[in-house]
């Protein structure tokens, strides 16, 4: 799977509300460069106007039970012991490189140390907040989560803004355009260096 030439793993992380989601739509619309988005499987919901297949592959907790128990996720976990399990398909990886494109991998913290041990070659990007109190007003703005939940959220932030001297790249979002030209900064010159 690595040694394909041209295609390349790109781990984007950072703590829940910083916006990941977000700059990579903006990198995938501004971005000049071969990038494929990964779509991981998760047991969740949709939340809002989130489709199958495009958003996430929304499966049930049985049916990814049966694809972790027969290897198929790159990496998976449970995410804030909810219940609700996430993972990236190794089919959906080894396609996008295959192919020659950056697979993007919009991933936590636990799943990139695991992408990571996978692709010594992976471009990998920590994503901050400018402040705390800013990751607290967005994801009060979300509306998506209890108030416990938020609080649940920002203490697992602190833990992953401790995980951020594992990446190669640090990018802060205190303005969206700022740091999507960063992003698209870092993997062009990535890019150059091939």
């Amino acid at each position: 799977m690595e040694g394909v030439p041209c295609g390349r793993v790109v781990v984007v992380s950072g703590p829940s509300g910083v916006g990941k989601t977000t700059l990579a739509d903006r990198l995938f619309q501004t971005c000049p460069l071969p990038l494929v988005r990964s779509i991981s499987a998760t047991t969740r919901s949709p939340r809002g106007e989130e489709v199958d297949g495009v958003d996430y592959h929304f499966v049930s907790p049985e049916q990814f039970r049966t694809l972790r128990d027969q290897g198929q996720f790159l990496e998976c976990f449970e995410v804030f012991g909810r219940g609700y399990w996430y993972g990236t398909l190794s089919s959906e990886v080894r396609a996008g490189i295959q192919a020659g494109k950056w697979v993007v991998l919009n991933i936590d913290v636990h799943g990139a140390a695991a992408v990571m041990q996978r692709f010594d070659n992976a471009i990998t990007i920590f994503v901050r907040p400018g402040s705390m109190e800013e990751l607290r007003r967005r994801l009060e703005f979300r509306g998506t989560d209890t108030p416990d939940d938020i609080e649940k959220r920002l203490q697992q932030a602190q833990y992953e803004l401790s995980q951020a001297h594992r990446y190669r790249y640090r990018v802060v979002n205190d303005d969206l355009d700022r740091a999507v030209n960063e992003l698209c900064t870092i993997l062009t010159e990535e890019k150059e260096k091939e």
